[in-house]
């Protein structure tokens, strides 16, 4: 096991290497050509074993781009990096080096891991005492341009915003959008996917629609529930890694000296949580799902998104959603790794984008909500499968999670980090 173990960390290494660009890593040399902002936080994580100070300057270079509002953009784009590679480029976003929209805010808990990973290290480099304001504002922008709905939630305004682009739990509220007409652009991820895995023309063409919106406004962050072509989504993955993320801010501040502003992290967690259950929380189901602000109405998908909240240590529901995860549904612990979507769903399809394959940095996070409610058999095996499932497809973007089958880009940069991550990670044996 040993010999496997390290040739799989030298491969994953390999391919860490191959993505670096000098001051950021892309997550994947053809289908995605630049810096993505949640990409680079789970990269760090396994950047931090390999070499401390890349993984502290990636999360350096991705904080140069951050707004003054304090959004960090999903994309910073690579000016060395043909603009016609990748659409939607910079100049769709007429936002200079950057996108406009946003995802999810794992970042401070990357920062928190990189800095324990190096404390000497990032202690010469001033890591902590640098990030932490821009970590601070990034977390102030989310509740205070964001929560649409008025009762603690941060709302997304794009289904990219997410993370989980073409996730089912957007379909209702994406079906209100007008798509742009038709050969008004040139998709650049079927060059490199198969069509039958990447979302359809239709829904691409609500997405740039959606997009160009919120361009022409200006990103102006402003609600108007009448809007037709609007997407404003509370969603239960996108707040439970922010509740996360200011627990993680909370360690940050500590370490920095600051023990009121820990508290006032650790406080502002709760409220997510609590606003989370009460909002977002379906006892009859035992699960969370998302919330159009627009229609009032609860969507009914049961996807991985509604899962990460186990990543919170004092979630009250948490016996409640373990048994939903462990059901058909999902099979943690039957099936490979976290499928994306339920599986008992007349649309589940194990290999299509976000719509029933598992990906690295899900079951990354969903194995740390284990760990916290102490599963820790089925964190063992949550991460066997992701460790096996990197080595069976070459560290795919995502993969069948039941035939193991890989789909999407290979070599893939945050499957190569989380493998690096997990191999490092012995708390389970």
């Amino acid at each position: 096991m040993l010999e496997t173990s390290g040739a799989l960390r030298a491969a994953a290494a390999r391919v860490l290497e191959d993505n670096w660009l000098g001051s950021s890593t892309v997550p994947s040399r053809g289908l995605y050509p630049h810096q993505w902002s949640w990409d680079s936080a789970f990269i760090a994580l396994g950047l931090r074993h390999l070499s401390p100070e890349r993984a502290r300057r990636e999360l350096v270079t991705l904080f140069d781009g951050q707004w003054r509002d304090g959004r960090v953009p999903h994309i910073l784009f690579d000016p060395d990096t043909p603009a016609e590679s990748y659409f939607p480029g910079p100049g769709f976003w007429r936002a200079g080096r950057t996108s406009g929209l946003v995802q999810p805010p794992v970042h401070a808990r990357a920062v928190w891991a990189v800095h324990q990973a190096d404390p000497a290290g990032s202690a010469a480099e001033a890591f902590l005492a640098t990030l932490y304001p821009k970590l601070q504002a990034w977390h102030r922008y989310l509740p205070a341009h964001r929560d649409f709905g008025g009762h603690g939630l941060v709302s997304i305004v794009h289904p990219w915003e997410s993370g989980m682009d073409n996730s089912p739990a957007w379909d209702e509220p994406l079906s209100r959008v007008t798509p742009v007409g038709p050969g008004l652009f040139t998709r650049r991820d079927l060059e490199h996917g198969a069509a039958a895995d990447r979302p359809t023309d239709e829904e691409y063409r609500r997405y740039v629609r959606l997009a160009a919106g919120y361009r022409d406004r200006g990103y102006a962050d402003v609600h108007w529930p009448a809007e037709r072509d609007g997407f404003t989504v509370e969603d239960p993955g996108f707040n439970a890694l922010l509740a996360d993320a200011e627990l993680a801010l909370a360690e940050i501040a500590l370490a920095l000296g600051l023990p009121a502003a820990a508290a006032g992290h650790r406080e502002s967690a709760a409220r997510m949580v609590k606003a989370m259950t009460e909002r977002l929380w379906d006892a009859r189901a035992g699960f969370f799902f998302a919330f159009d602000v627009r229609t009032g109405r609860m969507g009914r998908e049961y996807t991985c998104g509604g899962l990460l909240p186990l990543l919170l240590p004092d979630l009250a529901v948490a016996p409640a959603l373990l048994g939903t995860a462990t059901g058909p549904r999902f099979r943690l612990g039957r099936v490979l790794a976290v499928p994306s979507y339920d599986l008992t769903a007349h649309g589940f399809d194990p290999a299509k984008y976000w719509r029933g394959p598992a990906w690295a940095n899900v079951g990354w996070l969903v194995r740390e909500g284990l760990l916290r409610h102490g599963e820790e058999a089925l964190a063992r095996q949550l991460r066997l499968d992701l460790l096996n499932l990197a080595r069976w497809t070459g560290f795919a973007e995502y993969a069948d999670p039941l035939s193991a089958v890989g789909h999407g880009a290979r070599s893939f940069g945050w499957t190569a980090a989380l493998t690096v991550d997990l191999l490092a990670d012995d708390r389970t044996g």
